[in-house]
């Protein structure tokens, strides 16, 4: 799930926002302009008017500057002549159809190497762990072997067990700068966080270098044009790891996040649990294999999951919430749905909060504040994509993945990583919560703007091979 750096926004007008769509406020409210930080920003809340922002030309409304100061903010990446649009377009074809099967194939492969593999290095009966910790841990370390390459040669217990150990590392690197993203992007580091953040990119960049990935094998296609790519710009090997990092961070960190939720919302409601355990029963009494046997699976089977399908959908209309941003390059009339036009002044900043409009608006969304499994599914077990405000339909009801110009291309690697993991995890572990009442934990509010939001603490759960 690719949210890239634009993801992340001034922490101070979250507060604003969630006063805003307090019930004082009037319905007919379509944008408001708030003072950050010495800038104008104006907060468009119309959906239905969203289109106006994101398929607007970059001569007018610019994604790349502020993309390019959050590069090097958070991660050090300075690249000379970055184009985002130039990038796109080069790595659109390695995230498609065949290029997209192949990704698919090798995140089942290794999402049972690492899943599957640590759990039985561990012993039999139940092991305990963060929810978090799980589904972040397993997704991102599969993930980073399917792009990043496995141990040569491949398919053997040894190099599975190194490549265990290896995308271990890795994660548990990772999560610490993760976990200090927030801090880097508004610059709020503490001179401890500024030390810790020195010692855990320097060593990202030793584990993500050029050199040390060359020796990998079955890396994907998505990797070599990249290389390639930066190669092309005169990137420097060093700044290529950094890169590289950045990389690892917009296209593996926020596939855990969202399982975890996802697995959440199923663990605390028996009903939809039951629902997609049923629905996966029958797409194994269809297939032609054992699953023990099974080494993919075909598009056509994700493809076959209406009810997983609507509860990721609720899931992510819960908790993603990233910040949609636009420098405003020029003085713009914007053309609001109802006819009515907003005068956008040059050196401002646009704004869209899809988490709080459309996704939480009780107009659109029955209860918005609810977990409902079905929500998306309508009578006949196809997919809902009737939403309404105002009287009309909706294009823009939920926006997980952006939308316009800058819509995540990893959008389908995603999906397919995170319904095959919910496919392994519930059809080969028993998975329990520890506490069966324990609350839903409530978001850290920092995360506001970085995608899909994380839980302020993790909860327990424990989990075994089925017998």
């Amino acid at each position: 799930m690719h949210t890239g750096p634009s993801a992340a926004f001034c922490g101070q007008t979250v507060s604003w926002l969630l006063e805003i769509q307090q019930p004082r406020q009037p319905r007919q409210m379509l944008t408001r302009e708030v003072l950050v930080g010495g800038r104008h920003v104006t907060v468009l809340l119309d959906p239905h008017s969203y289109d106006a922002v994101v398929w607007e030309p970059r001569s007018r409304l610019d994604f790349h500057a502020y993309a390019v100061f959050l590069m090097e903010r958070i991660f050090d990446v300075q690249l000379p002549h970055y184009n985002p649009g130039d990038e796109k377009s080069k790595m659109k074809p390695t995230l498609l159809h065949k290029e997209l099967q192949a990704l698919t194939d090798a995140m089942y492969t290794n999402l049972r190497t690492v899943l599957l593999g640590d759990t039985v290095e561990a012993g039999s009966g139940w092991h305990e762990m963060g929810l978090l910790e799980f589904s972040y841990g397993f997704l991102l370390r599969a993930g980073y072997l399917t792009q990043y390459g496995v141990e040569a040669p491949p398919h053997t217990q040894e190099s599975q067990a190194q490549d265990r150990v290896h995308s271990a590392d890795v994660f548990h690197t990772f999560r610490q700068l993760d976990l200090l993203l927030p801090k880097l992007a508004r610059g709020s580091l503490s001179a401890g966080d500024k030390d810790r953040v020195g010692k855990v990119k320097g060593r990202l960049w030793k584990l993500l270098s050029p050199t040390r990935l060359a020796s990998r094998a079955h890396r994907s296609r998505w990797l070599e044009s990249y290389l390639l790519h930066l190669e092309e710009m005169g990137v420097s090997e060093e700044m290529q790891a950094r890169a590289l990092v950045l990389q690892l961070w917009a296209t593996q960190g926020n596939m855990g996040p969202a399982a975890f939720w996802l697995l959440l919302f199923l663990l605390k409601n028996p009903e939809a649990l039951a629902a997609v355990r049923g629905e996966l029963e029958t797409v194994l009494l269809g297939a032609e294999q054992p699953i023990s046997q099974m080494t993919t699976l075909p598009q056509k089977v994700l493809d076959s999951m209406p009810v997983l399908d609507s509860v990721l959908s609720e899931s992510l209309r819960l908790t993603a919430a990233p910040f949609i941003t636009r420098e405003v390059v020029a003085d713009l009339a914007l053309p609001m749905a109802d006819g009515r036009e907003f005068s956008l002044r040059r050196g401002d900043r646009l704004l869209l909060f899809p988490f709080l409009s459309p996704q939480k608006d009780p107009e659109i969304y029955t209860d918005p504040e609810v977990f409902k499994y079905n929500r998306f599914l309508n009578p006949d077990g196809s997919e809902k994509k009737d939403f309404y405000k105002d009287g009309k339909r909706l294009k823009n009801y939920s926006l997980p993945w952006g939308a316009g110009h800058n819509q995540c291309l990893g959008k389908g690697y995603a999906v397919n990583s995170i319904k095959q993991f919910v496919f392994l995890v519930l059809t080969q572990f028993d998975l329990e919560l520890i506490t069966p009442d324990v609350d839903i934990p409530e978001f850290d509010l920092s995360r506001y703007g970085f995608g899909l939001m994380q839980p302020e603490h993790d909860v327990p759960v424990r989990y075994r091979i089925r017998p």
